[in-house]
């Protein structure tokens, strides 16, 4: 059985996911809030991944990482500060936690790593300049750390379109606001955290030994088309 830690597992996709891993593998969820899941292969750290020192675990072959942030101005009202603070939430913070534990997953079973990037990385879209600017910074963590840990760990990343999370609530906050969205995809449909933590169990499983250093849009065709 594998054991997988989850980086923000108490809410939104990080929940989804570990859900669907408990079945089939041991999970160390580490976030600031407990998951209102209960279950023999599920061990909690309560911790703050940006400013708290990070528990010691003695081994691990996969690493999900799923913090992120949805900070959404114009250029003009936008600080430095939010600038920082969306690149340590998306960034700084995934590198410190593949630094801390990149030893003991080196010594995994066919390990793998899973980060999230956004849509909004490779389609230009008003008021994303922050959040874009951060996630494209994980796209590129995601290629150089892809080539230098080959072969013995495989890194990939999602780039998910709107996902029906907490942290979009303020994206899907009435019926008006679902419908434009939902016309936006030319699949007429925007995700579920279920879809996008069914993509992370197969990029962390041996079913993807062959791929390293991907970005997997889940975009429902508003990155691919034009329709």
């Amino acid at each position: 059985m594998k054991t997988i830690i989850v980086v923000g597992g108490s809410k939104g996709i990080g929940k989804a996911l570990i859900e669907k891993l408990l079945t089939s593998c041991r999970v160390i969820n580490l976030s600031r809030s407990i998951p209102e899941i209960s279950h023999n292969n599920l061990t909690h750290h309560s911790c703050d991944i940006i400013n708290d020192e990070l528990p010691n675990i003695e081994q691990a072959d996969g690493l999900v990482y799923c913090p992120g942030s949805i900070n959404l101005k114009p250029i003009s009202r936008l600080s430095i500060d939010d600038f920082k603070n969306d690149f340590e939430i998306n960034v700084l913070g995934a590198v410190n936690v593949i630094q801390t534990y990149l030893p003991i997953l080196k010594n995994g079973k066919q390990p793998s790593i899973v980060l999230f990037s956004t849509v909004a990385a490779k389609l230009g879209m008003p008021y994303h300049a922050s959040i874009a600017v951060a996630k494209s910074g994980v796209e590129g963590l995601v290629k150089s750390l892809g080539a230098e840990l080959a072969p013995t760990i495989r890194i990939n990343a999602i780039a998910p379109t709107v996902t029906n999370t907490e942290l979009a609530s303020k994206l899907l906050r009435n019926d008006k606001m679902i419908e434009n969205i939902t016309e936006r995809h030319p699949l007429k449909k925007f995700l579920d955290p279920e879809e996008v933590a069914e993509m992370a169990v197969f990029l962390l499983s041996d079913s993807c030994a062959s791929m390293s250093g991907q970005i997997f849009e889940m975009d429902c065709g508003i990155v691919s088309f034009k329709i």
